[in-house]
């Protein structure tokens, strides 16, 4: 049995990932369990480590009890969450769970779900170590997204998170304990891009460990084309117009771009278009936009997610650090074309002039070009027909599961 650990359940890119493949791998026949801080709704061969209100005040706790250790050092509120000490977590070495697995497959387990020490007790057990690394945290100091630091190529000190760096700081005494823990453990590390993987040979912790990449997956009989009049109507949006769509857990995080958006669609060209908006946020926060905002909120259910793709033109997704997003996968899915920045794992999902525009980082001329583009080149559908293909060959379930369980078998029998 393959144990997936993961601190969120149908949450957040990572959460989604994680419970998306645990999903592929059961529908693949591949034995595995997914263990998560506290469970979003009820799935198969899924549990909370949290199964009792003692233990959900617990997982509270841990991670008031984190967030509070990183509090007093932290630069400024904006890096409140972009920073994760790991000081506060579960012990689940003992769980019968982790006890019956094969192998242990971490996914995105910070927040107080697992800490270092947490971390160093699993790994004490000797089993493989499987770690699908959904940012950059395991291989440094604490962040999460470097921010254009490179001091994780040699030894983290002088955080740019921390309101005061220095040598010896909170992000040198991490990399120290991440060293440490380490040090012969059987770490088979996973990144869902090609451009993560090549982080990960780079960095100073986790040089010459076993790596590849395995992108992440998407059940394509969910998130598939459907009827544009159809998708608008459910939704309330106009028939007529051209829609661009921006979505994201947090419209207002600064490393989604969101104000790249904003400036692109200034142009005189664009002055037609209007933009859908779905995510954490406030109506308000939208009321510079130059053009008329629909702000659908964030919305959980699958059905109305796939409804807002399938109402938009395009997805618009100008982020300045990510590995790669979910939100890429599920619009090409429903065969919505996307206008991206070239950063991180985006351009490899997007083929430039086939499937959609890769533009030049921190652009908005560049990404109002791509919008242009993709309107005129999509009139026919050629360039949803190319975009719902690359998922089809690259990310669906069946894809991404054999290639999990050629790793897991491999790990099992050499």
């Amino acid at each position: 049995m393959v144990l997936q650990l993961s601190t969120f359940h149908w949450e957040g890119g990572a959460g989604v990932a994680a419970a998306r493949l645990h999903q592929a791998l059961l529908n693949a026949g591949i034995d595995s369990q997914l263990m998560v801080s506290q469970i979003s709704r009820p799935g198969p061969q899924t549990s909370a480590w949290a199964d009792t209100p003692w233990k959900s005040k617990k997982a509270w706790g841990n991670f008031v009890l984190e967030r509070l250790h990183f509090l007093p050092q932290e630069k400024d509120k904006s890096v409140r969450f972009a920073f994760s000490p790991a000081a506060a977590g579960a012990d689940i070495s003992e769980h019968p769970l982790v006890q019956q697995a094969s192998i242990i497959h971490l996914h995105w387990v910070n927040f107080g779900f697992l800490s270092l020490r947490s971390l160093e007790k699993l790994f004490a057990l000797g089993k493989p170590i499987v770690w699908t690394l959904h940012d950059m945290w395991t291989f440094t100091g604490g962040c999460h997204y470097n921010r254009g630091c490179d001091h994780y190529l040699s030894h983290c000190r002088y955080c740019p998170y921390l309101k005061k760096p220095g040598e010896y700081d909170m992000a040198f005494t991490q990399f120290v304990q991440k060293q440490r823990l380490y040090n012969h453990t059987p770490l088979t590390l996973i990144s869902p891009s090609r451009w993560l993987d090549n982080l990960v040979q780079k960095a100073a912790l986790t040089t010459g460990m076993p790596s590849k990449a395995i992108p992440n997956c998407i059940d394509t009989e969910l998130f598939k084309p459907g009827s544009q009049p159809e998708a608008r109507n459910a939704l309330g949006l106009p028939p007529d117009r051209k829609l661009l769509l921006f979505a994201g857990a947090n419209t207002q995080d600064p490393r989604k771009g969101f104000t790249y958006f904003r400036e692109a669609v200034r142009d005189p060209r664009l002055a037609d278009v209007e933009v859908l908006i779905l995510g954490k946020g406030k109506p308000e926060n939208f009321a510079d936009m130059p053009v008329k905002v629909h702000f659908l909120g964030k919305i959980s259910e699958t059905e109305r997610m796939v409804q807002a793709y399938n109402a938009a033109d395009m997805l618009i997704v100008p982020s300045l650090e990510d590995n790669l997003p979910n939100t890429i996968m599920e619009a090409m899915a429903c065969g919505t074309p996307v206008a991206g920045f070239d950063t991180g794992g985006i351009p490899e999902m997007i083929d430039h002039l086939e499937n959609g525009f890769v533009s030049v980082p921190r652009s908005a001329t560049s990404l109002a070009e791509g919008i242009q583009w993709i309107l005129k080149h999509n009139a026919g559908g050629a360039v949803s027909q190319n975009a719902r293909q690359k998922v089809l060959l690259n990310y669906s379930e069946e894809v991404i599961a054999a290639q999990y369980s050629q790793l897991y078998q491999s790990l099992l029998h050499g």
